[in-house]
């Protein structure tokens, strides 16, 4: 790979595609029994899969043509401020967090859990290597860090 397709952020887009493949296609047991369903934590993960699938598309249509899949924002790019994102500073990477744990409660697996949590470490990783770059492009992006959650609404 070039120089220039690594300084966009590919590889983080890759280990996101994995994560994303393990989580969805991966055992639903490691020890090969299926797990005894708990139906109001399969309620629960239902309404937080879909919640999460809602704000991630949300927040990818609001970017509009700022989107991009790599972390690297566009040259020609805005800083967006409004909407889901006056919430937090990577609302589709909440919605993808949510969505990830809401399908670990639907299954309700060891397996999915761990990789609902590894998705969790791994959006808090590329989101530092992304504000880094939005730090250069945009000098107002302090002041929208120092007031915005980064990660999850109230939360982090």
């Amino acid at each position: 790979m070039s120089k220039t397709k690594l300084d966009r952020g590919e590889i983080y887009v890759f280990i996101q595609a994995v994560l994303l493949i393990a989580l969805f296609f991966g055992p639903t047991d490691l020890f090969g029994k299926p797990a005894a369903i708990y139906y109001p934590l399969w309620l629960l993960g239902r309404a937080f899969f879909y919640l999460g699938l809602g704000i991630a598309l949300w927040a990818a249509i609001s970017l509009g043509p700022n989107l991009t899949p790599m972390p690297k924002p566009k040259q020609n790019g805005e800083l967006i401020q409004t909407g889901l994102y006056k919430l937090v500073r990577h609302p589709i990477y909440f919605g993808v967090i949510l969505l990830s744990f809401g399908w670990a409660a639907t299954l309700q697996s060891w397996y999915t859990l761990a990789v609902a949590i590894a998705l969790l470490i791994f959006f808090d990783i590329k989101s530092r290597k992304e504000e880094e770059w939005l730090l250069e492009k945009f000098p107002d992006y302090k002041t929208y860090q120092q007031r915005t959650k980064k990660l999850i609404p109230l939360i982090y």
